[in-house]
């Protein structure tokens, strides 16, 4: 398929919970965005009214982008949200996620959300769209059932949890070429997965907390809805057995993940390798403004990825991969790593929302 054409004039977009560290990665990758303009920014009622720059403690280097700190936070809710908006981005907190955005998809909004409530809906795409482009088909359903209860036509789309997302997108290439049957990772996360201000140094100075609330149970059930397939009720989960251990350590952005693999067809390890080296997904086949190229970076030294050196590889949406080795209790082993804030959460949504638009779906 042929690159995607610009619209004639960039789409006004919305920002939920713009205020915390999720929001302001938000901020940050639609300043100059080719198809997209922030035209509402959202906050919980102690911030309503004020001036972004008051009101938020701004945490990413560089600043606030040029045109965002003068603009007035706004209630979470569609009667306070630009009329010309139709597109909202969601970085509220996966507690209070889930009745906002279905009122504001009851609306006719469509919500690009990074928030873990409605994940596991049975008629919302959970997506990456390197790896299951196809899943918005779930969206058509989405619409149905909101226009036969009289409300309007918007809908959900989710990324997944920000380990799930570098881990499904190494999986992929694999998964097409020879089939999965089990899949073991131990994740070292990095701190700002934890928000801001995240886990206390008194905690993880000199210390790996080997815990992480509800980090695994994310992990073992979400790759197997990304590489199923779609079916008239919803997706048919990947016949694929998870395992995870999830670790919190003393980096500031990347996770790491130390994956096994059992493949259900024999593959030599060049295969592998060149499964990894050649895979092109349905973003860089569109030429998607931010997608990576290549989606899969395979480094050959020793030592590598690590989270310092290679975290911002594709703008920090590539995933990176190093130490493709055999292995002795499955087939093949390897380490994987992202960038937590930029792939795995916003830069997620963000890329889901340009998937939307090349797919005629805003």
């Amino acid at each position: 398929m042929a690159a995607v054409n610009a619209p004639a004039r960039k789409i006004k977009v919305g920002i939920l919970g713009a205020t915390g560290a999720v929001g302001q990665r938000f901020i940050q990758l639609l300043a100059g965005h080719p198809w997209f303009e922030v035209a509402a920014l959202t906050a919980s009622d102690r911030s309503v009214g004020k001036a972004y720059g008051e009101a938020a403690k701004w945490i990413i280097r560089g600043g606030i982008p040029a045109g965002i700190a003068g603009m007035h936070l706004v209630p979470t809710e569609p009667g306070a949200i630009d009329g010309e908006i139709r597109l909202l981005f969601s970085a509220i907190p996966g507690g209070t996620a889930g009745g906002v955005e279905s009122e504001l998809a009851d609306a006719g909004f469509a919500v690009c959300s990074n928030a873990s409530a409605h994940r596991m809906d049975e008629d919302v795409p959970l997506l990456i769209p390197d790896v299951n482009p196809e899943h918005t088909a779930l969206i058509a359903g989405q619409k149905r059932k909101r226009l036969a209860l009289g409300k309007k036509a918007g809908y959900i789309v989710t990324n997944p949890n920000c380990t799930s997302t570098h881990l499904v997108c190494a999986l992929k290439p694999l998964h097409d070429a020879f089939g999965l049957r089990a899949v073991n990772v131990v994740t070292m996360q990095a701190l700002s997965g934890a928000g801001y201000p995240g886990v206390a140094s008194m905690d993880i100075l000199d210390n790996v907390v080997p815990y992480i609330g509800g980090e695994e149970e994310k992990i073992e059930i979400e790759p197997r809805k990304l590489l199923g397939k779609v079916k008239a009720d919803g997706i048919e989960y990947a016949d694929l057995l998870v395992s995870a251990q999830a670790n919190r350590v003393a980096v500031r952005n990347g996770h790491l993940e130390a994956v096994s693999v059992k493949l259900r067809d024999e593959a030599s390890l060049e295969d592998v390798a060149e499964a990894f080296r050649s895979y092109r997904g349905e973003p860089q086949r569109l030429g998607l403004p931010t997608a990576p190229e290549p989606a899969i970076i395979l480094h050959t030294e020793a030592d590598r990825p690590q989270p310092r050196l290679d975290r911002l590889a594709g703008k920090g949406m590539a995933t990176s991969v190093g130490r493709l080795r055999p292995d002795p209790l499955f087939d093949y082993k390897f380490i994987v790593l992202g960038h937590n804030t930029i792939r795995g959460a916003a830069g997620g949504a963000l890329l889901n929302a340009e998937l939307l638009y090349a797919q005629g779906l805003l």
